[in-house]
């Protein structure tokens, strides 16, 4: 196991750990903007991820403790819980709960986390960390939960018990994702393709731009309000219930409909970009990373132009990779203004082009990215204490 793990969790508890569980962290390949408007996405888990060491206690209480921050919490063992403030252990504590409104009786752990997910860089850590605890109480209590249904739950502690809106890609991506596979998932039917993905002499560059990301919530719901305007509009004339329900040319025969130009380019980004994930699909299921490469860069010049989603940040990024021949695509992910990009970069390549991406970015915005590699991995799983 990474990192030594099984002597921390001695070193932090006077004991063996008993289990241990795994759930990476995800990015969206391509897509963006599509999971509220009942279209396709294409994210895949990455090789950073949470890890969570396990034993049981006899004390009637959970003790949350973790490696990457200070604080830690001792909750006694109860037939409800309440969010406790805004400590990170109420995303754990959140499964809990979830599991004991169930009828599940869930008695005292001892927990020790470890996440080597980059912080802030938007790649998921809290549905990784509910992931992996709904995971692991199935497992330990044998609850009986589907995975499809330990996804919903984790959604259901982010949404309810925490409080933050967000769709259910990250926690699927998370849960379903395999190596060296991506997964298409119609955000609206949650069904879904698992797409082989095999990145050949290429690894995938995560770019975090080190943006505070201030106005993220409050713009993303106007995009929200700005399509549903649209869908709005083309209803009058369509039987749609998304705007992802139609594609690009029907939507070229139609925009007249939007009186809005602002509204119009929100809504054609969104109807070409589910058309980019189908093709994206073909394209890396033929092992085609030059044309995937392409529809990325499509992806972020409308995100960029139709959406304005993006930023100086994130296109001095994508304005670099365009310049290098090891890259073979690029683009923003995730909801924009700050936050992360990736790159498709040659392997041999990659330390040259995380240095020179630095001092391209450090001179243009004034201070420096930063710059990871992962392979895509596999989702939620059990590993091996022995």
């Amino acid at each position: 196991m990474k990192y030594d793990l099984l002597t921390k969790f001695k070193d932090t508890y006077s004991k063996e750990a008993a289990h241990a569980f795994f759930s990476p962290g995800r990015v969206n390949l391509i897509g963006e903007h599509i999971d509220y408007n009942g279209g396709l996405v294409m994210p895949a888990a990455i090789t950073f991820g949470t890890y969570m060491l396990v034993s049981p206690n006899d004390e009637n209480v959970f003790r949350f403790k973790s490696l990457n921050f200070e604080e830690q919490a001792e909750i006694p063992v109860s037939s409800s819980y309440q969010k406790d403030g805004d400590g990170w252990y109420n995303f754990p504590l959140g499964a809990i709960a979830h599991f004991t409104k169930d009828g599940h009786k869930i008695t005292g752990l001892d927990i020790l986390f470890f996440g080597d997910i980059p912080i802030g860089a938007g790649l998921s850590s809290s549905a990784s960390i509910e992931v992996v605890t709904s995971f692991a109480l199935n497992e330990l209590f044998n609850s009986g939960y589907s995975k499809l249904e330990l996804v919903k739950i984790a959604k259901s502690v982010e949404n309810n018990f925490m409080g933050l809106n967000c769709g259910i890609m990250d926690q699927f991506a998370v849960a379903f994702g395999e190596k060296d596979k991506a997964i298409v998932l119609n955000c609206d039917t949650l069904k879904y393709d698992i797409v082989p993905s095999n990145l050949g002499n290429h690894v995938l560059a995560i770019i975090n731009t080190n943006k505070s990301r201030k106005l993220v919530e409050s713009k993303y719901n106007e995009r929200v309000e700005e399509c549903q305007a649209a869908l709005k509009s083309l209803s009058e004339k369509l039987d749609i219930n998304y705007l992802c329900d139609i594609d690009s040319a029907t939507f070229a025969q139609h925009k007249h409909l939007i009186a809005d130009e602002t509204v119009r380019k929100r809504a054609q980004h969104v109807v070409e970009e589910n058309d980019r994930v189908k093709l994206a699909a073909d394209t890396l299921a033929a092992n085609d990373l030059a044309n995937f490469g392409k529809l990325m860069y499509a992806s972020h010049d409308s995100l960029r132009d139709l959406y304005e989603v993006s930023g100086k940040e994130l296109d001095a990024i994508v304005e670099y990779a365009k310049t290098n021949p090891d890259v073979a695509g690029a683009r923003m992910t995730g909801a924009g203004f700050g936050g992360c990009a990736i790159a498709l970069v040659k392997e041999a390549a990659f330390d040259k082009f995380a240095a020179e991406l630095n001092e391209f970015y450090t001179n243009k915005i004034g201070y420096a990215p930063s710059v990871y590699q992962s392979l895509i991995g596999n989702g939620v799983g059990v590993l091996q204490t022995t």
